[in-house]
């Protein structure tokens, strides 16, 4: 069990949790953009975008972002 608490804290892997109107987004590089209808993100493997409408911001932490509003689209640019 220690073996899966460390792994957890040293993953550094961009993850993106979505629920019904809201989103967690954690292990980011960098918010590129942060609108009431878009929210972009800087990862390690390229570019994630969510489209939505009515985004407000829940919790903002160094590499963690909670989102609210209502999701219509993930689109994930890879570089």
């Amino acid at each position: 069990m220690l073996s899966r608490v460390k792994d957890y804290i040293l993953d550094q892997e961009f993850r993106l949790t979505l629920f019904k109107q809201r989103f967690l987004a954690i292990n980011f590089i960098k918010i590129l953009s942060l609108e009431e209808t878009r929210v972009s993100f800087s990862t390690s493997y390229g570019r994630v975008v969510v489209k939505g409408e009515h985004f407000t911001l829940q919790r903002l932490l160094e590499s963690e972002v909670l989102i609210q509003g209502h999701i219509e689209g993930v689109e994930v640019f890879y570089e």
